[in-house]
């Protein structure tokens, strides 16, 4: 997020955000944002007993903070919950997302673990459309590094890192220029 939002201050940037949207109070990119001069909004989960019920009422409040500030598409960046199929589908073709593996493989929250584990050699980023599966939805791009031995979790993670830095700006000002559709 904050690589974003810093790229946003260049007069290349084609894209704009309105609006940080984040779900923990105490989490580090509220700060950076608001460092930034943006404007956050922090929505918490709301407490209720059904957890199919909670979901729905907190994307409920999130969509109206997007509706509230003309939001025209969902960059997620570090949002860690699975989003229901009701509000993926209210934001189909408009809502991105970022993962730390060369999707299909390794999906999920533990994707660097998982390179490991299976001896990848090969590892990178994926920016993709968001559909109802997780880390599923048509791939817009990747970018690739090598798995080097001796790796852990963190020496890979902090090698993606690099990668994602430079591929979502680039993805997010060519969508924003109307090179890039949902299929």
């Amino acid at each position: 997020m904050e690589v974003l939002l810093n790229h946003q201050m260049h007069e290349t940037s084609l894209h704009k955000t309105v609006i940080v949207i984040c779900d923990k109070p105490n989490a580090a990119g509220i700060e950076k944002a608001e460092k930034l001069g943006m404007k956050v909004k922090i929505i918490e989960v709301p407490e209720h007993s059904d957890s199919q019920q909670r979901r729905e009422l907190h994307e409920e409040q999130i969509q109206a903070v997007l509706i509230e500030y003309s939001v025209e598409a969902v960059i997620l960046s570090g949002y860690m919950r699975i989003l229901t199929g009701g509000f993926v589908k209210k934001w189909l073709g408009r809502m991105i997302n970022i993962h730390p593996s060369l999707l299909p493989n390794y999906p999920g929250a533990h994707a660097h673990r998982d390179a490991l584990a299976d001896g990848a050699t090969k590892s990178g980023c994926t920016i993709h459309f968001v559909e109802i599966g997780v880390d599923s939805g048509p791939i817009i791009a990747q970018g690739e590094v090598p798995v080097l031995p001796g790796d852990n979790e963190e020496t890979l993670a902090a090698r993606v890192k690099t990668i994602e830095h430079i591929l979502y700006p680039q993805v997010l000002d060519e969508l924003a220029r109307g090179n890039i559709k949902f299929p």
